[in-house]
């Protein structure tokens, strides 16, 4: 850990000011999304413990606001901070689990292409460059439309989308990986290309691999956001923050903004901190940028 301290790149990260204050963002929403639900004082998907009678209640800080609620309350009566901590949580796991999933198989299909290429590259990348042709969201649209909605498919959805871009980042990396002499080396030592792909290419591509995997959380959290507030995403039985901005876009020109603009400027700020982070690491990893 005193390493860590000491090294070139803390210093770097401690005189980047948009990468503290990114940091300082992620570990805060973080925090809210592990321990907040030990904080509020509701589950608001728990109907034993709403009250209709509370419904539409404003931020505490306007007239008729409650000091139970301090972000006021939905149409349901439900804290809507207690919603944000609930559905930051579904949130932030959908982003995370799609990200992980898009990178294991675009990072395979990846060094797969660039490795052996011929047929195999060619198929790869022309399947890549065909689903490239069309938006993200509109083909992730078209998967929930298709075959129905729910957490399982938002992933699924997610992934279909986002294993483009590993994909192709991995496939140049190899290219210029398999052409160094450490890797001829090693096919002349009769190394197999199994052993040679993850002992030797895989370590060397992971640079660009950790850039894309940041920033394309916060795309991912975007995109179910998106797809929720369509009505295709996750359902109304589970929290969302994208469902939250929905569920208060429907009131939003009576006059109850606090039910919408709360949940969205929560998934901006979040996107808005992975994004900061992200930029200091495509620096950092990445000298020549500097």
């Amino acid at each position: 850990m005193t390493g860590f301290f000491s090294s070139e790149f803390f210093f770097h990260y401690r005189r980047n000011l948009p990468a503290v204050f990114g940091s300082a963002l992620l570990a805060f929403f973080a925090l809210l999304a592990t321990f907040g639900p030990f904080l509020v004082s509701q589950d608001p998907y728990d109907v034993s413990q709403l009250e209709l009678m509370d419904s539409f209640k404003p931020p505490v800080w306007l007239e008729g606001g409650d000091s139970r609620y301090l972000l006021g309350t939905d149409g349901q009566g439900r804290d809507v901070l207690a919603s944000i901590v609930y559905g930051a949580r579904i949130s932030a796991f959908i982003g995370l689990a799609a990200m992980i999933f898009s990178c294991v198989i675009g990072t395979a299909l990846g060094l797969i292409s660039g490795y052996y290429g011929g047929m195999v590259d060619s198929i790869i990348m022309r399947i890549a460059d065909i689903q490239l042709s069309f938006p993200s969201m509109l083909i992730a649209l078209f998967l929930m439309s298709a075959f129905g909605t729910g957490i399982g498919m938002v992933l699924i959805a997610l992934t279909a989308v986002g294993w483009v871009v590993y994909a192709r980042t991995v496939r140049g990396s190899t290219l210029s990986e398999i052409q160094k002499e450490y890797i001829q080396a090693a096919k002349v030592a009769g190394l197999g290309n199994g052993e040679i792909i993850l002992r030797h290419v895989l370590p060397n591509v992971m640079t660009p691999l950790i850039v894309v995997a940041t920033i394309q959380v916060g795309t991912f959290i975007l995109i179910e956001a998106s797809l929720s507030f369509l009505g295709v995403g996750v359902p109304i039985t589970e929290p969302s923050l994208g469902l939250l901005v929905k569920e208060g876009f429907d009131v939003l020109f009576s006059g109850i903004w606090w039910t919408s603009a709360f949940p969205g400027l929560f998934i901006m700020f979040l996107v808005f901190g992975i994004n900061l982070f992200g930029d200091f690491l495509r620096d950092e990893l990445n000298p020549r940028l500097r």
